[in-house]
């Protein structure tokens, strides 16, 4: 009996991890509802209105997301809070041994593979130049909290064993920041550098056992990114 209701609990959560994915996937869509009310022409949208669509399936995803995961979320805000010090520690180490991976792959790609550069950095650095403080916000501080809940936290709840979570978590993340914009093959080896970095956020929510830690560190990554992209125009 208590097997058949663990079994039964984990296929719930099994199907609410596959829904949050899906709503990742998919939540462009709710760009749908701006663009009917507001009658916008899709093959003359501006770069601006792009980002402002942008922000707002963001914040659609967002405002979905605390609503599914409401009482979870409260709850490892409350263990952040515990051990704040102690979490933050742990992320910022964590998050330093991927930074140093990602640049060192990132300098490989760049160099000695004659790669360009990841198509995702290229557009993201489009919209940062078309509307700075958006994309702060934007990119910054909404996109790291939704991205991990999907890959962390979601993936955490599907995937018990330690290194199996870390590694599927991380290199998904990887993959999906590259595999939707790539243009050559070659760009595909880019999945390594955003994938060190998903292992490393993966690794300090696993440790603290708080998705605030990865979420405060992923914060920091892309602000300081977006701000050094602002201040180099």
């Amino acid at each position: 009996m208590i097997e058949k209701i663990k079994n039964k609990k984990y296929i719930k959560i099994v199907l609410q991890s596959i829904l949050v994915f899906l709503l990742f996937y998919y939540g462009s869509y709710f760009q749908l509802i701006p663009i009917l009310i507001f009658n916008l022409d899709l093959k003359n949208l501006n770069s601006a209105t792009e980002i402002y669509l942008s922000l707002f399936s963001n914040i659609m995803i967002l405002l979905s997301l605390f609503f599914i995961y409401y009482q979870e979320l409260i709850g490892e805000w409350k263990k952040f809070r515990k051990g704040l010090l102690s979490n933050l520690d742990i992320g910022f180490r964590y998050w330093f041994i991927g930074l140093v991976v990602m640049a060192l792959s990132n300098i490989v790609l760049s160099f000695i593979l004659n790669a360009g550069g990841a198509t995702n950095e290229k557009m993201v650095q489009d919209m940062i130049t078309t509307l700075p403080i958006l994309m702060l916000l934007n990119a910054g501080i909404i996109a790291p909290i939704i991205e991990e809940v999907v890959f962390r936290k979601a993936f955490k709840n599907i995937f018990q064993k330690k290194w199996l979570f870390i590694l599927v978590s991380g290199i998904i993340f990887g993959a999906l920041h590259v595999i939707t914009t790539f243009k050559t093959p070659l760009e595909l080896l880019y999945i390594i550098p955003y994938s060190s970095l998903g292992i490393a956020f993966a690794s300090m929510y696993y440790k603290t056992d708080t998705i605030y830690t990865s979420i405060s560190m992923h914060m920091m990554h892309n602000l300081g990114l977006t701000l050094i992209s602002i201040f180099m125009k």
